[in-house]
């Protein structure tokens, strides 16, 4: 009941200063030109109206808000007739029909003093890239829109139209745009402001990446042991993750030989154990957590409150600042009483003038692009090793000590082999094959069940190495090393090497001339 209350009396009073705010004809006007050839949706508080809608005359405005119109939103997009535009239509199509778009930065941060630290980190960076036709208006709560003209833009990048690039390259931008704002939002945010912040909330505070700088997570390397298997795995767990890891053969928790804390950067794929010298011995706080920060991405067909619209929340207007002078903007400059109007559109637009920030911004994430897939084929590479021969000629002598018969550490004998056969890539029919016939070997034979069970558990998870050497296949009695596993920490590698040196070329012998 509260809630319905509340949100009465705020609809009652917008409603209040609807009609007399939008008779304004310098208010009408401002709205008008802004909507040249964008779609308009008008807002009535509980909800938006048709689309796609425009209007032809600044009357077509106030006859909405006499039907009770709140508040008008637009897109960012340019059209050649919004009216044209439908839900149906391809991409090939919406391309046709689109003239442009303009670049808008949607800053969103629970604090207006926040936001306002933001909105001049970023404009600082854009005009470090000679950027200049910059314009910033108030979104009439608690943010700020800041917009760069479409035509700031070159009008082809890489054989393609730009206008046709939306909303990829946009979003691209974005996070370029990100990744630059961080590094100038810790040289202007006062120090008091930050302390004010963070003893209020709860944020995220961690090592700092030096490539993207954002905080890294914390994880655990652990090499972990079953006394009763002999067996071990290692594992990598976010350090927050309380849970304890149980051996499959067992099922009792495994104790933990080697713990080691080490830090991991999601944006870019690095770790520090890896690279050590990518993370700061600084701990930081992610700025765009602690201040709530979020830079909306842009979608097709996306809307943003108009210059001059009026807010339903606050009944405030969203007026156009002018960005010198965003450091002294009060809240009560918004009140709509005192609205004094200025061009949201920047004027004398240097065409292409952005062309040195679009290029920067499309290396950076072709370069963050590319150490994602280097790390994701880094993975794929060690879990899918390819190995052409995997003939038991091939196998190191542990294996093919197991698969002659063991009376002792049967259990643990099938947990090897079968995570052996499975990273050498054996067909599941293959690997089934192979252990039955194996068993009957066995003396005892492991029961029928319990194979079922293992094989069946262990193929439908992912791969995992066999147990490393040494310790465990010593306990076992079926360690018999030759020259090779004296090179070796696992069985997979010995097969790796079997079959790299069987593939290198035979030298030639070289007879002696007579």
């Amino acid at each position: 009941m509260a809630d319905e209350k509340e949100i009465s009396l705020k609809e009652k009073r917008i409603r209040k200063i609807t009609q007399l705010y939008y008779s304004n004809p310098e208010i009408q006007k401002a709205l008008f030109e802004f909507s040249k050839n964008r779609e308009v949706v008008p807002r009535y508080f509980e909800g938006f109206g048709k689309r796609p809608d425009s209007w032809q005359y600044p009357s077509d405005m106030f006859e909405l808000v006499k039907k009770g119109a709140t508040s008008f939103h637009c897109s960012q997009e340019l059209w050649d007739n919004p009216l044209n535009l439908s839900n149906n239509q391809s991409q090939e199509q919406i391309n046709s029909m689109r003239i442009g778009w303009d670049f808008l930065i949607d800053i969103d941060c629970p604090w207006i003093e926040g936001s306002k630290y933001a909105a001049i980190a970023i404009i600082n960076v854009l005009k470090k890239f000679n950027i200049n036709s910059i314009s910033v208006k108030f979104s009439g709560s608690k943010g700020f829109h800041i917009l760069i003209p479409s035509k700031s833009f070159p009008k082809e990048i890489g054989g393609e139209e730009t206008k046709n690039l939306f909303p990829e390259l946009p979003r691209k931008l974005i996070n370029y745009l990100k990744f630059e704002t961080r590094k100038e939002l810790e040289k202007i945010i006062p120090k008091d402001f930050l302390e004010s912040i963070l003893k209020n909330s709860e944020v995220k505070r961690g090592v700092q990446c030096n490539s993207c700088n954002g905080i890294a997570e914390e994880y655990l390397y652990l090499e972990l042991f079953c006394d009763k298997c002999k067996i071990g795995e290692e594992r990598r767990i976010p350090f927050k993750d309380k849970i304890e890891i149980k051996c499959p053969n067992c099922s009792k928790p495994y104790r933990i030989k080697k713990s080691i804390p080490f830090y991991f950067c999601k944006n870019c794929n690095i770790d520090s154990m890896k690279k050590p010298s990518n993370f700061s011995t600084t701990i930081m706080a992610d700025l765009f957590e602690v201040m709530g920060l979020d830079l909306i991405l842009v979608s097709p067909r996306h809307l943003f409150r108009m210059p001059y619209s009026l807010h339903e929340k606050t009944a405030l207007s969203s007026i156009v600042i002018d960005k010198e002078k965003l450091k002294d903007f009060d809240l009560k400059d918004a009140n709509p009483i005192n609205v004094k109007i200025k061009n949201f559109m920047p004027e004398n637009i240097k065409e292409g003038e952005a062309k040195e920030f679009v290029i920067r911004a499309l290396d950076w994430n072709s370069e963050n692009n590319k150490k994602k897939d280097e790390k994701k084929s880094e993975k794929r590479n060690f879990k899918e090793v390819e190995i052409k021969d995997v003939s038991e000629n091939n196998f190191p002598p542990c294996i093919k000590k197991i698969l002659l018969g063991i009376n002792d550490g049967k259990k643990r004998g099938l947990f090897a082999l079968i995570n052996f056969f499975k990273m050498i890539n054996l067909e599941d029919e293959e690997i089934e094959k192979k252990i039955y016939s194996w068993n009957e070997k066995n003396n005892p034979k492991l029961s029928e069940s319990y194979l079922k069970s293992q094989i069946s558990w262990a193929l439908k998870n992912k791969k995992i190495m066999p147990p490393n050497c040494k310790e465990f296949y010593q306990a076992i009695g079926v360690c018999i090393p030759d020259e090779i596993c004296n090179k070796i920490k696992n069985p997979i590698n010995y097969v790796i090497i079997k079959n790299s040196n069987s593939q290198k070329p035979k030298s030639k012998i070289q007879r002696k001339k007579i």
